[in-house]
């Protein structure tokens, strides 16, 4: 199989978190693209690199700003 390509298993590795939590990330939409094979899910490394960029913070002030904001 492709490198680029990574099961769930891992994909939540390569992003440091548990498989259950990118499972829910996946269902409620906060989590980064994936494609479904047949019954099988997978991620590209660049739309998981791309996810994690969108997540970056200067700050915890930063974050509580725009949430208020919102």
């Amino acid at each position: 199989m492709n490198s680029d390509v990574l099961t769930t298993v891992e994909a939540a590795r390569y992003v440091r978190l548990g498989k259950p939590t990118l499972d829910r990330f996946r269902v409620t939409g906060e989590g980064p693209a994936y494609a479904k094979l047949g019954g099988a899910v997978r991620y590209r490394r660049a739309d998981l690199d791309t996810w994690l960029e969108s997540r970056l913070v200067a700050s915890t002030s930063a974050t509580g700003a725009a949430q208020s904001a919102a």
